[in-house]
């Protein structure tokens, strides 16, 4: 059945694997705006969550154990293991009924409503890659709705946290949408500087 999450999930995996194609090979050590991150982190990071969705929509209940530094998950070299793991999600994406509920480590939930937070981190954590590597992208407006519609009914002391978000942070002068939010994410549209996840 179609659903407006899986329509931005699905982009964003291609925002994603746009992003990570164009990449340096000399890229992935470098710091990203996630703390504590590099570039190779982050990466992994959203292929442990991919990985949790692929188990999701094929029918078995995902295992959450991410290893202590996410880049530990990437195998190979990096572009070829997130074009395989994201060629792997749009398959399993593909005719699913994203209304269903299934069980999950949280408890039985909607598929759609378990992806809507790992649509929102393939579009800012493609920008923290891309911003890492010194290149500027824009996320598509509907995809900025979308994460605000998300995040915004969030309690702060849920949102704001190391582990997720940092404290919203001034917006430049005439800044872009892209740019707006994600000084409201917390970060700083015009990093390098040390920033939450």
């Amino acid at each position: 059945m179609p659903s407006p999450v899986g329509d931005l999930y699905a982009q964003g995996l291609d925002f994603v694997t746009s992003i990570v194609q164009q990449l340096p090979d000399d890229v992935w050590d470098r710091p990203s705006p996630c703390a504590d991150w590099r570039v190779l982190d982050v990466l992994g990071h959203l292929g442990i969550t991919t990985r949790f969705g692929i188990d999701t929509l094929e029918g078995r209940r995902p295992a959450w154990q991410p290893p202590a530094t996410p880049g530990d998950a990437v195998q190979g070299p990096p572009q070829a293991w997130w074009s395989d793991l994201a060629a792997h999600a749009h398959r399993a994406l593909a005719g699913v009924d994203l209304q269903q509920t299934v069980e999950t480590p949280a408890g039985p939930r909607r598929i759609d409503a378990g992806l809507t937070f790992p649509a929102v981190d393939l579009y800012v954590h493609g920008w923290d890659m891309a911003r890492a590597a010194g290149r500027d992208v824009e996320i598509p407006v509907e995809a900025v709705q979308f994460g605000r519609s998300v995040l915004e009914p969030i309690p702060a002391e849920q949102l704001r946290r190391p582990v997720t978000f940092g404290p919203e942070v001034p917006a430049p002068d005439g800044a872009t949408v892209t740019a707006a939010f994600l000084a409201w994410t917390g970060r700083d549209p015009a990093w390098p500087g040390p920033l939450r996840a």
